[in-house]
């Protein structure tokens, strides 16, 4: 038993990270993905003196993981970003409701795919795999049927041949290929944003970065307007409005933030879905800076094009930081 354990381990465990990624492109959240993940390796434990090696292991792992998913989206509403529901609200300074009900989309830490997804040592895969995990495609993705996101995640993201998916589904190859050209064509109009621009290490980005971070340091409405693009846009799940354009982002923040003065906003930095990001302190009636939210951008050459600031204060802990704020 000793023998069949080790052996199991040996040709599985170089998996976990990339199919982890993959779950978490198929049901958009961090807590589902890893019990996903779990139940995949359960499932392939039980079944592992029977792989017959008619597929590489990787392969194998693939279709065990995918349709656990597709079992775990059964009767369950796709998750969600504020874009996604409707038009952008009008009023920065209205009241703004939460939606607890809905299931929104979450922000997945750089450090939970580790260093075994694919294109780890490779700079192109290394760029490709964060394309496939950004925000803004884990969002648009939902916007597709379960099978349908699993085919064009599959062919797409994971090339893997026709024949390969359609062995994973049951299906055939020429179903495959209609449901990947259904696909694309569904999820064309919400391609991620940023596709074709810059690293964020670049000293542009970095410049940028730090322009945001000392705008809001110093509660400086109008630096922070001048580092968005124009046509901006930020969203706060779990409150279903959102704002885009720039001026209107300032007026938001401005009648929305319960910062006070300079100082009130605390950037501690982080990296999700490949794209920068920071939790954000507020200091509490005691002057004591507590978790507020943690804030994921989209950084281009022409400024900070979309900041998505999740209110799941549960993600900090998930992040590694801190939900009080060590003293500055």
């Amino acid at each position: 038993m000793t023998i069949v354990i080790d052996d199991f381990d040996r040709h599985t465990r170089p998996y976990r990270a990339e199919l982890l990624a993959h779950s978490y492109r198929m049901l958009a959240s961090i807590h589902d993905a890893e019990d996903a993940v779990q139940e995949t390796y359960l499932r392939a434990w039980r079944s592992y003196e029977g792989f017959e090696g008619r597929s590489s292991v990787r392969t194998w792992l693939y279709r065990i993981a995918t349709n656990t998913c597709l079992r775990a989206l059964e009767n369950r509403g796709r998750r969600a970003l504020p874009a996604g529901l409707g038009g952008p609200s009008r009023d920065p300074a209205a009241d703004l409701e939460q939606w607890t009900h809905l299931p929104w989309v979450e922000p997945a830490p750089d450090t939970m795919f580790g260093s075994g997804t694919p294109g780890a040592g490779d700079p192109l895969g290394a760029v490709t795999h964060r394309q496939s995990v950004r925000l803004a495609f884990i969002a648009a993705l939902q916007h597709l049927s379960p099978r349908q996101r699993a085919v064009l995640v599959l062919r797409d993201v994971l090339a893997f041949s026709a024949a390969e998916v359609a062995a994973m589904l049951d299906t055939t190859p020429a179903a495959i290929n209609s449901l990947l050209q259904r696909a694309r064509s569904r999820i064309d109009h919400a391609r991620p944003e940023g596709a074709d621009a810059r690293e964020p290490h670049s000293r542009e980005e970095r410049d940028l970065l730090d322009r945001f971070v000392t705008a809001m340091h110093a509660n400086d409405i109008r630096a922070l307007v001048g580092v968005l693009t124009e046509d901006a846009v930020y969203e706060m799940p779990p409150f279903p409005a959102w704002f885009r354009g720039a001026e209107t982002i300032g007026r938001m923040v401005s009648a929305q933030s319960p910062a006070e003065g300079p100082g009130d906003h605390l950037l501690v930095p982080t990296a999700a879905n490949g794209q920068p990001a920071f939790g954000l302190y507020m200091p509490d009636e005691h002057g004591i800076r507590r978790a507020f939210n943690l804030q994921v951008l989209t950084v281009t050459p022409a400024g900070v094009s979309h900041v998505v600031a999740f209110f799941d204060l549960r993600l900090f802990a998930r992040f590694g930081l801190p939900e009080v704020a060590p003293p500055q």
